[in-house]
């Protein structure tokens, strides 16, 4: 997903960009469809996040509950609710993503256990999961989360897997040090680049957040903070 000037909606399309391997290097025109979902596979870093952040939704996530995967990409996350007996949503703006979705969960699509829809407010969820930086793609997160006020039920909960701005192994890189005075003073900056990733600091997303959804969770903390290059964040629904 790419984009980053204010918007009328949260659910806008956008297009999908990938940090790669955690360099900042925004690639934009090679990690779509087929193309994402073999490097994601390949990739052993960003295949053991991955499933860290499966295991937390599905550890969270009651038996049978209905989720939404919102910025679906290629539907690796949503194969494997799928297959847990989630009734799983997806939502995925970026067609050539979408395409390729299609094919790689085919068989969850044709028996009905995944629905893939145009828009996350046509859906009724216990919770919605964005995983790899969805999130980093919004300016403003307060119009995503009023909406997903409308679509995760009472109790239910949203979890984002976002860039962490405190991860040291960016310092390396001028546009880090260039913005860490913007993180400190107003916890958030963009980078310059095509997509335009934004950074957050985590009391930007919890203050937007509210008063619909709570910050309930956050991972890493202490010291994992400079060594890992993305945060979990879970937000309840109030």
């Amino acid at each position: 997903m790419a984009g980053g000037s204010p918007r009328s909606s949260g659910f806008t399309p956008r297009a999908r960009a990938h940090d790669h391997e955690w360099t900042g290097k925004v690639i934009d025109d090679v990690h779509t469809g087929e193309q994402y979902h073999q490097f994601m596979l390949a990739s052993p870093r960003d295949r053991l996040v991955r499933d860290r952040f499966q295991k937390l939704a599905l550890d969270l996530l009651p038996a049978g509950a209905a989720v939404l995967d919102f910025g679906a990409g290629t539907g690796i996350d949503a194969k494997v609710y799928a297959a847990a007996g989630h009734s799983t949503f997806v939502h995925e703006p970026s067609a050539p993503m979408g395409e390729y979705l299609a094919q790689h969960c085919r068989d969850e699509i044709a028996r009905k256990a995944m629905i893939t829809v145009a828009s996350p407010l046509t859906c009724k969820v216990q919770a919605v999961t964005a995983n790899f930086a969805v999130l980093n793609h919004f300016a403003d997160h307060t119009l995503l989360f009023e909406e997903l006020s409308h679509v995760v039920q009472p109790g239910g909960f949203v979890l984002a897997n976002m860039l962490n701005p405190y991860y040291l192994g960016d310092a390396r890189y001028g546009w880090w040090r260039a913005n860490l005075m913007n993180l400190v003073r107003r916890g958030h900056y963009a980078i310059a680049s095509e997509s335009r990733i934004h950074r957050f600091a985590p009391r930007v997303v919890a203050r937007a957040a509210a008063p619909h959804f709570r910050l309930e969770s956050l991972i890493p903390r202490g010291f994992g903070w400079a060594t890992n290059p993305y945060m979990f964040l879970l937000f309840r629904r109030t």
